[in-house]
């Protein structure tokens, strides 16, 4: 057998690096597919982005995700632009159709209203937020969403869905509270946790062990936003408080008229977190596609979700 022209040594920083992340790459080319995910989508607004949305929806309709989330604002108009859309998907997909559904703002009756037209379209689990009290905005009979978890259980056997936030609730006062909410949702009936987006795989990981510490029986997904949108990322990680790396700013400089290079980036830099969060256990992921198909798409193959499309 021919020796190679130079061997490097193991102790070479640039060998161990090529070497670990070829070690990365083959641990997600064997998944075959074996990771679960699901999509959040948005209500549109304009003709033009429903046709977009459906076109997104099919687009990743053959992958097979466990299900595909509707978000829901404030303002009656875009609520019902959320059931409309839950409705479509009951309607013309194979798709578990999850609605997400605030408070804030609502009538106990309102919610009882709701839950109950979901539950005879066929609708069994719900992502149960808060929402955010807006400008002039009144608070409505629910506080929390534990209070909504606990009247959606009262009405149906949903299955629960609620957020989770690995740098902390820009609300809450301590890591510890924010946890200690997060238990009381699991103790009245939620059932899964999806994360707030993040840049740092180890924050998530170490919410993860916090939450395994303290015994918090929760199924937690991480949510995976590949950032298209650099300046828009900033706007919206200033309300959320999420840390954007100071690295990102490096990458996306000079990007704000090149979309086509800055969805390169995205997918690049999500396959990458997605390939140590993989690496570290996590088998679930939730993607933020802001209705949008094509970066979602090329995660979801680089983790061996083909569906139904892999012999096209």
């Amino acid at each position: 057998m021919s020796s190679p022209l130079i061997t490097p040594h193991k102790s070479n920083p640039t060998y161990e690096e090529a070497r670990i992340a070829e070690l990365l790459n083959q641990q997600i080319a064997d998944l075959n597919g074996k990771v679960n995910v699901s999509f959040e989508f948005f209500p549109p607004k304009t003709y033009e982005m429903q046709q977009t949305l459906w076109s997104s929806i099919k687009k990743l309709e053959p992958l097979q995700p466990n299900f595909v989330s509707v978000t829901y604002g404030a303002g009656a108009s875009t609520r019902s632009r959320t059931h409309d859309v839950i409705t479509k998907i009951i309607r013309e997909t194979e798709l578990t159709a999850v609605p997400h559904l605030t408070c804030i703002g609502s009538t106990e009756a309102e919610i009882e209203r709701i839950a109950e037209d979901y539950w005879s379209k066929g609708v069994r689990h719900i992502v149960a937020l808060r929402g955010d009290l807006g400008d002039g905005a009144e608070q409505g009979d629910f506080k929390y969403a534990t209070d909504l978890v606990i009247k959606l259980k009262q009405l149906h056997d949903f299955e629960i869905s609620v957020a989770a936030y690995p740098e902390i609730h820009p609300e809450a006062k301590t890591a510890k509270a924010d946890l200690e909410n997060l238990q009381r949702k699991v103790d009245v009936g939620a059932s899964r946790a999806i994360s707030q987006f993040f840049f740092s795989a180890e924050k998530f990981l170490r919410f993860r062990d916090q939450c395994q510490t303290q015994d918090l029986q929760i199924d937690l997904t991480p949510g995976i936003l590949p950032v298209t949108n650099f300046a828009q990322l900033q706007k919206f990680a200033k309300f959320t408080q999420v840390d954007i790396p100071r690295w990102m700013y490096k990458v996306y400089e000079g990007l704000q008229n090149d979309p086509e290079t800055s969805r390169l980036i995205a997918s690049h830099i999500a396959i990458e977190q997605v390939k140590l969060l993989v690496k570290e256990g996590v088998s679930d992921f939730h993607f933020y596609t802001l209705n949008r198909a094509e970066l979602t798409y090329a995660i979801c193959h680089s983790l061996g979700k083909r569906g139904l499309t892999s012999a096209a």
